[in-house]
């Protein structure tokens, strides 16, 4: 199954400093038809002006993990967490038995994120939050693991979730292949270009949901910035 969920098909809301949209169902004002996927329950595609952010606030149990398309956002929380985090580049938070925090945009330029909520393996962790730079070259032509659940990713960030997210850059015409077992399920968007995903055209900020396909290819339309989550 392959599913597209265009942009313009998402809920959302738009507030003189938010804009926002959501490639799942939040709440009532949501797509019926954009249900969650396995452990993946929200992936938010938000615009925040400058000199705004969400002020402090709470949330437990639930694994976080924040990428950067434009701009550089600044977090801060109770953990004793806090940094500025560059285009490209992700934070990931496990809520746990509950964490306070403000994300804001500081500049005087637009901030781009994708927010993407995966429910953990265990509920009331120790709350914690970290960032860590991904350089361009190193997802170049292939996917490398951001954030993961998973001991054999070390060079990505933890979380407490069965589940990866996983970024990757290709060119014009290039291909890259993602084995995706009929067990797992799959959600990929285009932070920047179109591409085709087997035979589906997904273009920049699109969605496209995959659950009981032996794999994925992906071929790039134009030059694209691709984020995927592989969860169960």
């Amino acid at each position: 199954m392959l599913q597209v969920r265009g942009v313009d098909t998402l809920g959302g809301g738009h507030h003189d400093w938010l804009q926002a949209r959501h490639h799942f169902a939040v709440d009532s004002q949501g797509n019926p038809a954009h249900a969650r996927l396995g452990n993946l329950v929200v992936w938010n595609d938000d615009e925040i002006a400058p000199h705004s952010g969400f002020p402090r606030h709470g949330h437990r149990d639930m694994e976080i993990v924040t990428y950067v398309r434009e701009g550089i956002l600044r977090h801060e929380d109770s953990s004793g967490g806090w940094g500025e985090i560059s285009a490209g580049n992700v934070q990931a938070i496990t809520a746990g038995r509950g964490i306070w925090h403000s994300e804001y945009n500081d500049t005087d330029a637009r901030l781009r994120i994708f927010q993407i909520w995966l429910l953990p393996r265990r509920l009331g962790l120790d709350p914690r939050w970290a960032t860590k730079p991904v350089a361009d070259m190193q997802r170049a032509g292939q996917f490398v693991p951001l954030a993961s659940g998973f001991p054999e990713d070390q060079a990505a960030l933890r979380i407490e979730a069965d589940a990866r997210v996983l970024g990757a850059t290709v060119e014009a015409g290039q291909r890259i292949a993602y084995p995706l077992p009929s067990t797992r399920h799959g959600y990929l968007v285009p932070a920047r270009g179109r591409v085709m995903v087997n035979d589906q055209e997904v273009g920049e900020r699109d969605g496209i949901a995959i659950a009981g396909e032996p794999g994925i290819a992906i071929t790039a339309i134009e030059p694209a910035e691709i984020i995927l989550v592989d969860t169960a």
